[in-house]
């Protein structure tokens, strides 16, 4: 049997006389060590542990120990004298003999220098005695009189009134206490007479049973208060509720572990009340014999009884509530064995719920059944509680990445997602919470994929606790960025419940985030038509008393308001003439963004903007904002409507000059330059504000943006595409050919890396090659001399000559062929152009391009920018 002992030695003093060192030796307790002390009850001059002896002296009184009756000790010798032991005491498991050998000490009051300062005074919570609160400051004197150590702490005296009652008389009390307590100054007498009166009134919540006169205390400054605990949960055993623990009995408590049945269980109760209190968690993280106690009876004994399992690790808890005492944890692996407790009481849940049912199955009597769904429920309601606790305790400790990564590999999720059915509210918002701390993770995220944690926590979303639910949103939340588990949601429908709870304020900020990052899918947008989320998301955004709406609400309406049939009901009633007038009050950019959506739906919706074409092209140079200024040109870009006046729109509204110096390179952000283009091109596709924009400058200006923003693949495509509809005019594309170098530029890009500009430039080229002989003749050049590049090269390394026109020298190389050993078969020039009999991007009716083959995207779908290495300088 190994005991720890605690030896201060003088052979481990400084030279300069300061506190000596300290030691811990492990010894084996052998019969002899108890016969040594029996037989010298006074003093004794050795004491012989196992084989080993230590030379001793002074005089001390060991109470009367039997062999079986120790269990833990601390031997504790002090010296400050190479020759001589200057004193000794032995700390026992009882307060008596402790008190006793403090009270050998005093002889050697000269080495001891002790300062007390008064502090506050105030009423016992629940006896009738007042409370004195000092400061003892406690300083070792050498044999000079040199400070060598010293202390300070906080301490408390208790005054117990036995004679108040409601015919004492104050004032006489008042000095009574005053005389007898030197903690409290004669001054404080009259806020010792309000103390007393309020005592003398205050009616008793606990019978008392302590008697006796006006006494005082020991000047002890151990003794402290048991306070009520401010933590969430309530003890387990409530039996011991009547007792009220107090520091001073610790010993006594620790030794109640050592016993059997209720005495461990109230022991452990005792300590818990301790710990609750956070004053105390100091003094007892330091008290390692506690700590070594409590867990190993854990450790030990934890299948033996619940209530002395859930006692120790909610002890545990109060340390785990504060970072500084999670090393006292992991020092005795707590973390690790509540997860088997854990993990064990759900695997015990489980055989006791298929026990239930296999009874009812076999058709017990009605009163077996109930007797039976009694003791369950009983064994449900204690283990929920250990639950509870424990998940608690794992959840403080995954403060540490490190710890919680070892909680993963010990399948913490696993255990998470196993007590999801089960109908404890609070339990539930603590596990819900711990998964939300894990779902950060990507590794996490795919272990509750296998758990099957979304389908788990369905009908938590319609629970009727709110602070239940508003856990499940944001652990919802963090879901939702992945894709899978996004496509869960909607699969379990979980969508229409999810649009439900836009109503309840506490919980709309993460349900619309959720629901945003669902409306992402395109194929999901189209099922919120069938849900209450537009009216809601509607309301939300009209009866907003702010300037803005709340940016989560706005994101999600603009994502539904790119589907077609979700624009529609928006605008049904007079929707869009109330976005309109709110986005204008405000000048709120996201309400414009929305409205920009609206406008690029065929049919209909476009028509609707048709009355407010005036306001938002008035707005695009008065606008105070560039992000609304932006979507305003946005909106009148995507309003392709046939009947649409657009030259008297550039004319009326002066937008020409403004366009011009904004499309100068470096006047305009590259967003407004972007849709500055796409404006011209959709009014390129009327004949008269195409012919407009080229006697207005324009083109050129086109021209140097081209080469400014060569590497940006949105602005490249938009200008090639404006060439395009420009050249599709019989009035306007002889202006582009003869006046502009918009063709040799088109030339360069039309073997650009970007197939979409690939595309616009060959139909664009084509319309030219048709009129142009010129530049037909130069554009099949190009084509052959990119499509045959390799085998001119090979041609040319075996000596052809390389000042010729490429199809001249092909035919040269053709005529000189019978020196290859390979003959390849003549090419004509219409054959050179490859590819060009596969590019089908006009319908046979229509010399515009047909709107389900556009060769454009939609330039609402963002396209990342296309890295354009390698692009031919302009």
């Amino acid at each position: 049997m190994a005991h720890e002992f605690l030896i201060l030695s003088d052979q481990m003093r400084s030279e300069q006389g300061s506190h000596s060192g300290q030691k811990k030796i492990d010894f084996d307790i052998s019969a002899e060590f108890y016969h040594e002390l029996s037989a010298h009850p006074r003093s004794f001059a050795e004491l012989r542990v196992g084989n080993c002896s230590t030379p001793l002296g002074g005089t001390f009184s060991p109470c009367s120990l039997g062999g079986e009756s120790i269990r833990e000790f601390t031997l504790v010798v002090s010296t400050w004298n190479t020759d001589l032991w200057k004193h000794s005491y032995l700390k026992t498991c009882t307060q008596r003999e402790l008190k006793y050998h403090r009270k050998t000490m005093d002889g050697d009051a000269k080495y001891l220098k002790r300062k007390v300062k008064a502090g506050s005074l105030d009423v016992h919570p629940i006896e009738k005695a007042l409370v004195v609160n000092y400061e003892l400051e406690a300083t070792i004197l050498g044999e000079l009189g040199d400070p060598m150590l010293g202390e300070r702490k906080e301490c408390q005296k208790i005054i117990r009134l036995k004679s108040l009652n409601q015919a004492t008389d104050i004032s006489t009390l008042a000095k009574e206490v005053i005389g007898k307590c030197k903690l409290i100054h004669p001054s404080k007498v009259a806020e010792v007479e309000q103390l007393l009166y309020y005592l003398q009134n205050r009616k008793e919540k606990i019978p008392l049973n302590r008697s006796g006169s006006t006494t005082t205390d020991d000047d002890d400054p151990n003794i402290r208060i048991g306070s009520a605990s401010s933590h969430r949960y309530s003890p387990v055993s409530n039996q011991f509720e009547h007792e009220i623990a107090n520091i001073n009995n610790l010993d006594e408590y620790i030794e109640l572990l050592y016993e059997e049945g209720l005495a461990k269980i109230k022991g452990s109760h005792m300590i818990l009340q301790l710990a609750r209190n956070p004053d105390n968690l100091e003094e007892l993280s330091q008290n390692e014999t506690l700590l070594g106690a409590v867990s190993r009876v854990l450790r030990e004994e934890w299948k033996v009884s619940i209530d002395l399992t859930t006692n120790i690790i909610y002890t545990f808890f109060c340390f785990s509530t504060f970072s500084q005492f999670h090393p006292v944890i992991s020092h005795y692996k707590i973390g690790s064995l509540v997860m088997d407790i854990v993990e064990y009481e759900i695997n015990r849940y489980q055989q006791w719920l298929d026990e239930k049912n296999r009874k009812k199955r076999r058709g017990s009597s009605n009163s077996e059944n109930e007797e039976l769904e009694k003791r369950f429920e009983a064994f449900r309601a204690k283990q929920e509680q250990t639950l509870r606790v424990s998940f608690y305790l794992l959840l403080n400790l995954a403060e540490d990445i490190k710890v919680e990564e070892k909680m993963r590999k010990k399948r913490i999720i696993y255990l998470l997602a196993s007590v999801l059915n089960r109908s404890n509210e609070e339990l539930l918002i603590l596990v819900i919470s711990f998964l939300k701390k894990l779902s950060v993770y990507t590794e996490n995220n795919d272990e509750m994929k296998q758990y099957s944690v979304i389908e788990k926590i369905v009908p938590l979303v319609t629970s009727d606790n709110s602070d239940l639910v508003n856990a499940v949103a944001r652990l919802l939340l963090n879901l939702s960025f992945d894709l899978e588990h996004r496509a869960k949601m909607v699969r379990v429908g979980m969508l229409p419940k999810l649009v439900q709870l836009l109503n309840d304020d506490r919980n709309q900020n993460p349900v619309c985030c959720v629901l945003y990052h669902l409306s992402m899918d395109d194929k999901v947008k189209s099922m919120f038509t069938y849900t209450d989320c537009i009216p809601i998301v509607m309301r939300l955004i009209l009866e907003t008393t702010e300037e803005h709406v709340d940016l989560e609400v706005m994101a999600l309406a603009i994502n539904l308001a790119a589907n077609k049939r979700n624009a529609q009901l928006i605008c049904e009633g007079h929707g869009l003439r109330v976005l309109m007038q709110r986005a204008f009050h405000y000048q709120d950019a996201l309400i414009m963004k929305m409205i920009r959506n609206i406008s690029q739906h065929e049919g209909m919706t476009k028509t609707l903007f048709i009355e407010f074409i005036g306001d938002i092209a008035d707005a695009v140079q008065r606008a105070s904002s560039d992000e609304f200024r932006v979507e305003c040109v946005g909106i009148l870009g995507n309003l392709t409507i046939p009947d649409l006046d657009y030259e008297r729109m550039l004319t009326e509204y002066n937008l020409i000059p403004w366009m011009k110096s904004k499309l100068l390179p470096g006047k305009g952000e590259d967003d407004l330059v972007l849709e500055i283009v796409v404006l011209m091109g959709t009014c390129a596709t009327d004949s008269s504000a195409a012919q407009f924009l080229c006697k207005s400058g324009l083109m050129n200006s086109l021209i140097e943006l081209l080469k400014a923003k060569q590497e940006d693949d949105e602005i490249v495509l938009q200008v090639v595409y404006l060439f395009h509809l420009v050249c599709t005019h019989e009035n306007t594309r002889t202006f582009v050919i003869q006046e502009t170098d918009a063709v040799a530029y088109l030339i360069d890009l039309m073997h650009d890396k970007n197939p979409q500009v690939q595309k616009v430039c060959d139909a664009t080229l084509d319309i030219i090659s048709q009129i142009d002989e010129q530049w037909a003749e130069r554009v099949q050049r190009e084509k052959f001399q990119f499509h045959n590049a390799q085998w001119l090269e090979v041609i040319q390394a075996q000596g052809g000559v390389q000042d010729q026109n490429p199809i001249d020298e092909f035919e040269q190389l053709v005529q000189d062929s019978e020196d290859l050993d390979i003959m390849p078969e003549p090419l004509r020039p219409d054959h050179m152009i490859q590819g060009m009999a596969d590019l089908d991007l006009w319908s046979s009716s229509s010399e515009y391009p047909d709107e389900e083959e556009s060769v454009i995207p939609s330039l609402e779908k963002h396209r990342p920018a296309s890295a354009r290495k390698g692009r031919p300088r302009i």
